[in-house]
């Protein structure tokens, strides 16, 4: 239930040729705070709530714990959640043996586009392909908790 994972922007659209896999996600927050996040998820036609504890030093590991939901309970504790809510297409591509995900933003977060890659452990090594950027798995700016309150669009980037 440790989800280690290393977040990259991208710097190209040509990861979309390479994706076996296209969902539209629609996510907002019960809780947002970094202690412990509680979030509601549609994911195509399936609901999601998953529950994230504190990350680690590194930004690389943290708890998880995700439980699938009929897409009618997901609806309706998204109008609940906190005022943001988080609208993407998660794109699916493999490489090198190593599935990322790559979240291409909408709405006020619209210009942003995320790579992440789960790993084993913090110290595993993989292949980058071409398209992805620098690393921000440090940076709590790019957490989906907290872009869903303050927007990519803001940060005059």
């Amino acid at each position: 239930m440790i989800e280690i994972e290393r977040k990259f922007l991208v710097t190209s659209e040509d990861f979309k040729k390479e994706a076996f896999s296209e969902k539209r996600i629609k996510q907002g927050y019960l809780s947002s705070i970094p202690e412990r996040t509680v979030r509601v998820r549609t994911k195509g036609n399936k609901g999601f709530l998953t529950i994230k504890g504190a990350s680690s030093a590194s930004g690389m590991s943290r708890f998880e714990w995700e439980k699938e939901i009929t897409i009618e309970e997901a609806e309706k504790l998204l109008l609940l959640c906190e005022k943001g809510c988080i609208d993407k297409t998660r794109y699916e591509i493999k490489f090198k043996g190593k599935t990322y995900e790559v979240d291409e933003f909408y709405g006020e977060n619209e210009g942003l586009i995320m790579a992440e890659i789960e790993l084993l452990s913090e110290t595993e090594t993989f292949e980058k392909p071409l398209w992805l950027g620098q690393e921000v798995t440090t940076d709590p700016r790019y957490y989906n908790s907290y872009l869903s309150k303050n927007h990519f669009k803001e940060w005059g980037i």
